[in-house]
């Protein structure tokens, strides 16, 4: 198992705000983590990567405890988090930017020539300042630059927020691409019904807990998925 997360307890000062989760990604998965705003997920996310202390439970990467490991020591682990909100340099180039990312990577002047062929949009605009950019090529960036860490496993962390319909169909289907890349990925998101429909399995938490889990296709078509997300007057469009 590449990534394996067991009875998991996180917070801020006093509240608990995860509690006691356990879940797992095999390699080459596209998992889904689905929830609503406060569900727990990005703490979760944080605490995987040790920007969040973890206060009981492990985390395992490739059967190695990681739990209590500084985050710079979760990149070189090849465990990369993509944040909520892009969190790019704004003030620095792309070409810096996308450096910064692969400081870890001993080979990250040929990691770059590889990303900038896979992201041509961004080679055209090297040396523009990341705060410049677009909101769709902000996040292009944001992922661009976490490949430069040549990642075994991504979190990304609500990829699609902000984005126009346009842009979340072309993000989503850059994450499904990821597979070709050998990337892994964990993909927190409350956009449910494009994530199911990408995903191999997918988890469900509901104030710190996992409530429902499995294949992505049987939660596609759960009831109680279908009411928490759209309720019934977007169950036809769900279907579509």
């Amino acid at each position: 198992m590449l990534l394996q997360v067991r009875n998991l307890r996180c917070g801020y000062g006093s509240l608990e705000v995860v509690h006691g989760v356990s879940l797992h990604v095999a390699a080459g998965e596209i998992v889904g983590l689905l929830g609503a705003n406060g569900a727990g997920k990005s703490s979760l996310l944080k605490a995987m990567v040790g920007l969040l202390p973890a206060w009981a439970g492990s985390i395992c990467l490739e059967g190695r405890q990681t739990r209590g490991q500084p985050a710079w020591r979760c990149i070189s682990n090849s465990l990369v988090l993509v944040p909520e909100g892009k969190m790019i340099f704004a003030d620095m180039t792309v070409r810096e930017n996308l450096l910064m990312g692969g400081y870890h990577n001993p080979d990250r002047n040929l990691q770059l020539e590889l990303v900038l062929q896979r992201y041509p949009r961004l080679a055209e605009r090297l040396h523009q300042l990341g705060g410049t950019l677009s909101g769709g090529e902000q996040q292009m960036l944001a992922l661009a630059r976490a490949l430069m860490a040549r990642p075994k496993i991504l979190l990304l962390d609500e990829p699609s927020m902000g984005l126009a319909p346009r842009l979340v169909e072309e993000m989503f289907a850059e994450i499904l691409k990821m597979k070709d890349l050998g990337v892994t990925v964990l993909l927190v998101e409350q956009n449910a019904m494009a994530t199911l429909r990408i995903a191999d399995r997918a988890y469900v938490m509901e104030t710190g807990e996992i409530t429902l889990e499995g294949q992505a296709a049987d939660l596609l078509h759960n009831p109680e998925v279908k009411r928490a997300y759209l309720g019934a007057a977007g169950r036809e469009g769900w279907e579509g």
